[in-house]
């Protein structure tokens, strides 16, 4: 039997509501007629040719919410060790995640549509890294002392309000991420400015939280973590939606890498920074791209996401002339398998021959629609897949195909068959959808959802970043309503003396750093690397005290560390004392600048450093002797090009005495001995 499911995507729309009905009410508010004016002419240029102008157009805005990890040896609410990443793990736990109403007698959004996916949830855990603390069997510890004291610091760089009293919070994590079904976090700091060109950006507040599992893979109904990660001590940094460009989203977001990096308290490498980014456009809606890894993405990605609320937001209006809106919209299920039973398009094909069925879903009045663009080469029938694929985890790609892009998929005569069993018209588009029973019919209801959802206007969602610079759906987005007490914890109190204590220990804020590098002529090609150096305060000193050349200085903290590492040398083990004593060898004239690279490798390869080790410099008579040496080497030698000559005998006589004398010198003495 054909059933219209207006009813029940009634029902469903209005869940799914219960987070972006907060920006955007059930009954449309018209906007002015100016407005929909410029939504109609308007069309989005290439990435390239976008001005300031256009995206003020639009009305572009723009936040962030950055996730750091903090450098502690132990986590946040346990005493396990932090940074110990492994593939490996020593046994595998299964759990389901259920939704609960709240206080308030009501279901999150997220929690109904993480329900409706029916996954295993399965925990890789290695006995190193996990204690039973995590799997929510022993209740948690003290906040960890040196994660907290980290977090205000960077709090007070932000120039924010430190609270008097910190209290622990529990915000639900829904996508089973985080085995107890929540993460333990608490906004210690508010009310923060970031200078930017010639204003400032809001840091509306910065949080203490422990970050969630690795995610493995995701298919079908199986989802699998590693806990390693599990329970590490970060820091989300919440701007203002202040930015209002794409280019200022990823500035932004540099001055606040480079802000934490400056301490020298916080984790670097792939995966340690994680930006959420927040777009909006007017008449739109917050989305949240999440999980973006690498900042030079950002420009791109808020592009895209800027362009596809503005192409949702003309679809909505095209749906209103054509008189379809959330009151007026309607729609059709069925199962059409039996049309299909000698189908050659092989997806269905495949499908069939495994026992699966088909379901059509018409939509009455979208003719054409789900040919829209929504971003480049990117068109609204994605927009409807993606949920299929999350929610009714019909992940097998394509999950589905429709009348409006009728070629390349079942007959002509096959599409007529169900269009008459549907009763369609020629204004109606017809979407099948294939897999288990069970499956095809959620999938069915989240192609009449998201379909509806289009004459609303932008449901807020999370979003994944893609690789093309697109995204796609990931979850609805949560409500204010995840966060409540933790009754397991007391609060906190931050004392002034604590307050004073951390702030005496404070780096020079980077951007005065920079400044005061490229006075004392520190290479510009340097001074954002010596910026965020964990070894920027001993530069101050060399330079300073011990009157170490500038150049010289940031060469060796910056140039040479990259060296060591293209080497895949450790070089985590070159403490700040070590360096001074490397540096302070080359001050008393036991070593050449030349060796303090191979100083600083002997340090890495052996975890010491002895000036009793390190070689006799070269006297003027040794250097004598070597250089004549090469010289009648040289002279026995047939040489092509006579003008490498000289640059010939520098090789030979450096391969003799690299380490124990200066090249210049070297130099000096060869273009004299040739003259």
């Amino acid at each position: 039997m054909r059933a219209d499911s207006e009813q029940q995507s009634h029902i469903r729309v209005s869940a799914t509501q219960i987070s972006f009905t907060k920006n955007a009410p059930k009954r449309l508010t018209p906007l002015p007629e100016q407005q929909t004016t410029v939504m109609q002419e308007f069309q989005f240029k290439p990435f390239h040719e976008m001005t300031d102008a256009d995206y003020a157009t639009v009305g572009f805005k723009s936040g962030l919410e950055i996730h750091q990890q903090l450098l502690t040896s132990k986590k946040l609410f346990c005493r396990c060790p932090a940074g110990q990443y492994s593939d490996q793990y020593d046994a595998e736990i299964l759990r389901h995640m259920r939704p609960t109403l709240s206080e308030l007698g009501e279901y999150d959004g997220t929690a109904l549509m993480e329900f409706k996916t029916k996954k295993d949830i399965i925990y890789r855990i290695h006995r190193n890294t996990v204690c039973t603390y995590e799997m929510d069997d022993t209740p948690p510890f003290q906040i960890n002392d040196e994660a907290l004291d980290i977090a205000l610091g960077i709090g007070m760089m932000y120039g924010c309000d430190v609270v008097d009293e910190i209290h622990i919070a529990r915000k639900q994590y829904l996508d089973g991420s985080i085995p107890t079904g929540f993460q333990r976090t608490s906004i210690i700091c508010l009310n923060g400015t970031i200078p930017y060109k010639n204003r400032e950006v809001k840091v509306v507040q910065l949080s203490i939280e422990e970050d969630s599992c690795r995610e493995v893979s995701d298919r079908g109904h199986e989802r699998i973590y590693l806990t390693d990660r599990l329970g590490m001590p970060l820091i989300e940094t919440v701007t203002g939606p202040d930015m209002r460009t794409p280019q200022e989203v990823a500035e932004v977001a540099q001055l606040c890498r480079g802000m934490v990096r400056s301490t020298g308290n916080v984790r670097t490498g792939m995966g340690a920074a994680r930006e959420d980014v927040n777009v909006s456009v007017t008449g739109g809606t917050r989305i949240e791209i999440k999980g973006v890894p690498r900042i030079p993405h950002i420009p791109l990605l808020t592009y895209y996401e800027a362009m596809r609320q503005w192409n949702l937001l003309r679809l909505r209006d095209e749906l209103h002339k054509r008189g379809i809106t959330p009151e007026s919209f309607r729609s059709a299920t069925d199962n059409v398998t039996k049309f299909l039973r000698k189908t050659r398009y092989l997806p269905i094909q495949h499908a069939l021959e495994e026992g699966m069925t088909v379901n059509c879903v018409a939509l009455r009045g979208y003719r054409g629609l789900l040919r829209w663009k929504t971003q480049t080469d990117t068109f609204f029938s994605k927009e409807i897949s993606d949920r299929v694929r999350v929610i009714a985890c019909l992940t097998t790609l394509p999950n589905l195909i429709h009348s409006d892009n009728p070629s390349e998929s079942i007959a002509t005569a096959e599409w007529q068959s169900i269009k008459k069993a549907m009763s369609a018209s020629d204004d109606d588009t017809l979407v099948l959808v294939w897999g288990s029973k069970q499956d095809i019919e959620m999938g069915a209801k989240e192609i009449v959802i998201r379909a509806k959802e289009a004459t609303i206007g932008i449901p807020s969602e999370t979003r994944q970043a893609l690789r093309d610079g697109t995204n796609g759906f990931e979850r609805i987005l949560p409500g204010a309503d995840r966060m409540y007490p933790d009754t397991d914890l007391p609060p906190k109190r931050i004392t002034d003396e604590r307050r004073e204590k951390i702030r005496a220990t404070l780096p020079l804020d980077f951007w005065k750093r920079e400044q005061y590098y490229r006075s004392t002529g520190v290479p510009d090609d340097l001074v954002q690397s010596l910026t965020v150096s964990r070894f920027a305060p001993l530069f101050g000193m060399l330079v300073k005290d011990w009157k170490i050349n500038p150049t010289l200085a940031s060469v060796v903290l910056v140039q040479f560390q990259k060296r060591l590492k293209r080497e895949r040398l450790n070089v985590g083990v070159l403490t700040e004392e070590l360096m001074k004593r490397i540096f302070l060898a080359h001050k008393n004239g036991k070593i050449t600048k030349d060796a303090i690279y191979y100083s600083m490798k002997k340090v890495v390869q052996e975890g010491s450093f002895s000036e009793e080790s390190l070689p006799e410099p070269c006297s003027r008579e040794e250097l004598a002797a070597v250089v004549h040496g090469s010289m009648t080497l040289l002279s026995g030698m047939k040489i092509n090009h006579e003008e490498k000559k000289q640059e010939i005998l520098m090789g030979m006589v450096l391969g003799k005495l690299r380490g124990r004398i200066e090249s210049t010198v070297v130099a000096e003495y060869i273009a004299q001995e040739l003259k």
